[in-house]
C-alpha cells in the first residue's frame, strides 16, 4: 500500500504513475483500476483487491481519500496491516484536515507515504534543474531561473518546457539563449496579459491578447496556467481575514507584497459565486487543452467568455 498526500496534483499524479510503472516493469500484465474514494464500498474493495484471473498483478488507485465513506475506514485500515503481495493499493489524499483520522491510522500502520508538496517560489529553479536532469540534460542556475521567468510557476508547464528543451537541445546543455529562442520572454508576459484582462472583466481586450499570444507561439497550457494562478490568488486574497498586516497577508495569499495592490484592484466586482464559476471554467479549459478537446483555441476563447461573464456575477 502506498499513501500519496498533498495538494500539488502534478507531483501526486507523478507519484501514482511511478508506482504503477514500478509494478508493471514494462509489461502489460497489470490490471489498473482508478476510482474516487466516495465510490468505494466493502464489496467493491474486496473485489478489486482480490486475485485477478487476467493479470499477474493488480493496482487499485483510490483518489480523494478524504471522501472515503466512514464505514469503509475500518476495512481499509485492516487491509493496510495485511495487504496482498499481488495488489498495490495507492491512496491519494489531496491535503487538508478532512480525513485526517484515517491518515493517522494508516501512518501508524507503517504505510509508505509520498508527500506531494509544491516547491516554494525560490525553489523552482532547483525543480527545473531536477526535471532537466531527469530527461538526461544539463542546465546552470541562471538558465533554470530564466525558464521559470519565461514559463511561470505552474509545475506541469515547467515540466513540459523542460522535456521539450532537452528533446530539442541535441544533447547540448539547456542555455538561456535556447530558452530565449523557444519562449522569448513572451510566455510570462502574454499569458498573464490574457489573465489580467479576463480577470478585470474586459472581454474584447482579453480575446485580442489571447489571439496575439497564440500567434506568437505561446502554448495553450500556459494560458490556462496563468488564468488558474490569477484566480487562485484572487480567491485566497478575497477569503483572507481582514485587518492582517501586509507581510502576513502576503504569506497567507502566497504572493510577494507588491502583488497585493493588484489583487485589491482585481477583487472589486468579484463575488464568491463568480469566482467559483470562473475557476470551474478554467479547470474545464485546462482539461480541454490537454487532450479533452480537439480545438485548443476554441476552448480558450470559451473559457475567457465564461470568466469575463462571471465578473460582477451575484
Amino acid at each position: 500500500m502506498l499513501l500519496v498526500t498533498g495538494a500539488e496534483s502534478f507531483l501526486a499524479d507523478r507519484a501514482v504513475r511511478s508506482a504503477i510503472a514500478a509494478v508493471s516493469k514494462g509489461t502489460d500484465e497489470v490490471e489498473v483500476t482508478d476510482l474516487d474514494a466516495a465510490a468505494l464500498d466493502v464489496g467493491v474493495f474486496a473485489e478489486l483487491t482480490g486475485p485477478s484471473l487476467f493479470a499477474t498483478e493488480r493496482v487499485l488507485v483510490v483518489r480523494a481519500l478524504e471522501n472515503l465513506p466512514a464505514e469503509m475506514a475500518p476495512h481499509l485500515i485492516e487491509y493496510a496491516g495485511a495487504s496482498s503481495d499481488d495488489v498495490l493499493v495507492v491512496l491519494v489524499h489531496s491535503g487538508g484536515q478532512k480525513g485526517k483520522g484515517v491518515l493517522d491510522k494508516l501512518r501508524k500502520a507503517s504505510v509508505n507515504e509520498v508527500v506531494a508538496t509544491a516547491p516554494k517560489t525560490w525553489e523552482l529553479p532547483q525543480f527545473v534543474a531536477g526535471e532537466i536532469r531527469l530527461h538526461g540534460g544539463t542546465v546552470d542556475e541562471g538558465a533554470a531561473s530564466a525558464l521559470v521567468d519565461a514559463v511561470g510557476h505552474d509545475l506541469r508547464a515547467l515540466a513540459g518546457a523542460c522535456s521539450q528543451l532537452v528533446s530539442d537541445s541535441g544533447g547540448q546543455a539547456v542555455t538561456t539563449a535556447l530558452i530565449g529562442q523557444y519562449f522569448g520572454g513572451r510566455a510570462e508576459v502574454t499569458s498573464f496579459a490574457v489573465a489580467d484582462a479576463a480577470i478585470a472583466g474586459r472581454t474584447e481586450p482579453a480575446l485580442e491578447q489571447l489571439r496575439w499570444a497564440l500567434d506568437c507561439g505561446v502554448a495553450p497550457v500556459l494560458v490556462t496556467s496563468a488564468m488558474a494562478g490569477g484566480l487562485r490568488g484572487l480567491a485566497k486574497y478575497s477569503s483572507a481575514p481582514s485587518g492582517m498586516r501586509e507581510a502576513d497577508l502576503a504569506r497567507e495569499v502566497g504572493v510577494p507584497p507588491w502583488k497585493l495592490k493588484q489583487l485589491k484592484q482585481q477583487s472589486r466586482g468579484w463575488t464568491p459565486g463568480g469566482l467559483a464559476a470562473a475557476i470551474k471554467a478554467v479547470a474545464q479549459a485546462d482539461a480541454d487543452v490537454k487532450g479533452a478537446s480537439g480545438d485548443a483555441g476554441y476552448a480558450l476563447e470559451r473559457m475567457l467568455l465564461k470568466v469575463t461573464a462571471s465578473h460582477g456575477r451575484r
